[in-house]
């Protein structure tokens, strides 16, 4: 069964406030895509955050549960619920796919093997983690 939810003005750091849609409807999860390419296709750095959440389930039963995504925070953040989706979003896959996009994410190897699990791959991505580090962690 499909769903989607909107929260209009979750709060973030400061003052920031973002307008977040978790859905697992494929039609919604391509129409936010959609408006992600439009916003990107201006942008000379074509950087999209990601994160992937996993099922509860332990060893090679463990999933991704949920993909989150936004490009910036005028535009929505879309949490895509792949564990209760009805079928693949071809949509979705292509834009992880995209050269053309940095994802950007901290800690992403076992995100990448998550997603792999489900047939999806991010083509070009940056580890935060690895490209900056706090000078006072290990």
């Amino acid at each position: 069964m499909g769903f989607t939810r909107e929260f209009m003005e979750v709060q973030a750091h400061g003052n920031t406030k973002l307008h977040v849609i978790h859905t697992n409807e494929l039609h919604k999860a391509a129409t936010i895509i959609e408006q992600y390419k439009r916003h990107l296709q201006f942008e000379r750095h074509k950087i999209v955050g990601v994160d992937v959440e996993y099922t509860n389930d332990v060893g090679e039963d463990q999933r991704t549960a949920l993909v989150q995504l936004s490009v910036d925070k005028d535009h929505l953040v879309v949490l895509f619920q792949l564990s209760a989706a009805d079928k693949n979003c071809t949509t979705f896959g292509n834009f992880l796919a995209d050269p053309r996009y940095t994802f950007a994410c901290f800690s992403i190897d076992g995100d990448l093997e998550m997603l792999d699990r489900v047939g999806l791959e991010i083509a070009h991505f940056v580890n935060i983690q690895k490209e900056w580090r706090v000078p006072t962690t290990t």
